[in-house]
């Protein structure tokens, strides 16, 4: 089916006077399915030269993996009226914020083939500006990511225009931070399928629920030493990562607007972001155990449950250095969040960590929370732990493809041994790329690799170059940039379209177009 024609349908649709609603769905459910076979009916085979191609020698399985992600990807790119979008690999009639956020931080590796950005309009336009749409939101609650995910997938684009259109026309990150603010249990959109919300702002931070953070049957808010209910949702408990993703947002929306110029919005989120950073210091560090925890609304006493939760504020900007010391403490701490799977969903050392099977959010290592926490040690510095504990996580995911059948990706994975996690007694889904493909793409590049931060507006790539053998990447775009970096024996090769500066463990290399060679000392 031509674009144009999916366009304006939907146009006709939203502006015609049926007053029929069931009426009006079944034809965006016509189109959908018309869509969607033309989709697939089209789409040719995955180009690799379209996508960046790493080298890593030492492990070869790396790399494998890394394209079973991309392939099992490409199969979840999906079309509908209002843009094409990324299917979060769990069911073809909800769309997930959170899934989508997060599965966004390895679409922007390849723009130009995977729909990223384009599915967050099919969030942005039903939830303000009242947009019908036949796919259903699966949790309109779900964490707040957006403005954090535009402000990274923007980095790799360098797509100003984007940015403009977002803050200063359409407005959909003030409004979604103003949403999350004063939205109130029981809402219900009117032109969309969504399950009620649950968040609700009080003087100190959030009521929330599992679900709807994300983390479904996470002992957090339990009353005694163990979760006695799958999901103890204590009504009496303010959320660590509710209060710290919008303090992220905050600061996400003033960082973008510093990119296009605005002095004036900047500083307004600015204010922001520093009034909530002051209120999570405040209010939820806990400084004898060195980490951030949930509290109770009324006493203001912490909920001591250690999840990667408490990693958001890090990823914030939100600690001091000798906080920050600590909560990296916390990652090298084999009874806490590190031993041979780190960043399992729960510490090991918690009464409701469960090294059987991870049941779920209860020590399953799950890609978004990992990375999550992941970037926070790279914003602060914390690069070889970053590398560490990433390369852990691939070798796990590695070794579970090899070794268990069948061969692919999970929804999340076991702590103990290589097999995907269970919960109740059932594996979890296959094929989940979806998010997981953030551990085999973006950690492989972004910590394996160690192309921790690349920046097309400032055009630089930081490098913490850090492996032994060959390694580096092929055809990485970033802006109008499409280069290749490669590590062997002391020398480092450069090709480039176009010159930038490559950051090498602290020292700038500046690369001409065409080719460059550079002596360097690895760590």
């Amino acid at each position: 089916m031509p674009d144009y024609f999916v366009r304006e349908s939907g146009n006709i649709l939203k502006n015609s006077n049926l007053r029929n609603i069931e009426l009006m769905k079944k034809l965006f459910v016509l189109i959908f399915c018309i869509t969607t076979l033309s989709v697939y009916a089209q789409k040719a085979p995955l180009d690799r030269s379209t996508l960046p191609n790493p080298v890593f020698e030492a492990n070869p399985d790396y790399v494998d993996l890394f394209w079973k992600a991309w392939e099992l990807a490409y199969n979840h790119i999906k079309g509908i009226p209002q843009s094409p979008y990324m299917d979060e690999a769990f069911s073809d009639d909800w769309i997930w914020i959170w899934d989508t956020c997060f599965m966004l931080h390895f679409c922007k590796y390849a723009p130009n083939v995977f729909p990223g950005i384009e599915s967050l309009d099919n969030f942005y336009k039903p939830i303000h500006d009242g947009d019908i749409t036949n796919v259903a939101i699966h949790i309109l609650d779900n964490p707040p990511l957006f403005a954090w995910t535009e402000l990274e997938y923007y980095k790799l684009t360098n797509d100003k225009s984007r940015i403009e259109k977002l803050l200063h026309e359409q407005k959909y990150l003030q409004k979604h931070f103003d949403w999350f603010e004063t939205s109130l249990p029981g809402f219900k959109l009117p032109n969309v399928k969504h399950y009620g919300i649950c968040i609700k702002k009080v003087e100190d931070g959030y009521h929330w629920e599992g679900g709807r953070s994300g983390m479904d049957n996470t002992p957090r808010g339990r009353t005694g030493t163990h979760a006695k209910k799958e999901r103890p949702n204590n009504s009496k408990m303010l959320w660590i990562d509710a209060i710290a993703q919008q303090g992220l947002s905050a600061k996400a929306i003033s960082e973008l607007s510093a990119e296009i110029g605005d002095k004036e919005l900047k500083k307004e989120w600015l204010e922001k972001y520093t009034e909530i950073k002051d209120k999570v210091n405040s209010l939820y560090w806990n400084e004898e155990d060195g980490i951030y925890y949930d509290i109770n609304v009324d006493t203001k006493e912490h909920f001591k449950c250690k999840t990667p939760a408490s990693y958001w504020p890090m990823l914030a900007g939100m600690c001091s250095k000798k906080q920050a010391d600590k909560m990296a403490d916390l990652v090298k701490n084999d009874d806490v969040f590190g031993g041979e799977v780190p960043w399992t969903t729960v510490a090991r050392n918690d009464a409701d960590f469960n090294a059987e099977s991870g049941e779920y959010w209860r020590g399953s290592m799950w890609l978004p929370t990992a990375y999550m926490g992941i970037k926070a040690l790279d914003k602060e510095g914390y690069l070889d732990l970053a590398s560490q504990t990433a390369e852990q996580i691939i070798q796990h995911m590695a070794a579970t493809y090899k070794q268990f059948s069948p061969h692919t990706i999970w929804e999340c994975y076991n702590p103990t041994k290589p097999e995907p996690a269970k919960h109740g007694g059932k594996q979890v889904r296959p094929d989940f790329c979806g998010w997981s493909g953030l551990g085999p793409i973006s950690l492989l590049i972004e910590d394996v690799l160690g192309f921790y931060d690349i920046d097309a507006n400032r055009n630089v790539v930081k490098w913490n170059l850090h492996q032994n053998g060959k390694h580096g990447i092929n055809n990485l775009m970033f802006g109008s940039v499409n280069t290749d970096i490669i590590y062997d024996r002391g020398k480092v090769t450069v090709n480039t379209n176009q010159p930038y500066v490559l950051e090498v463990n602290g020292k700038s290399l500046k690369c001409k177009e065409g080719k460059n060679i550079f002596s360097v000392k690895k760590k």
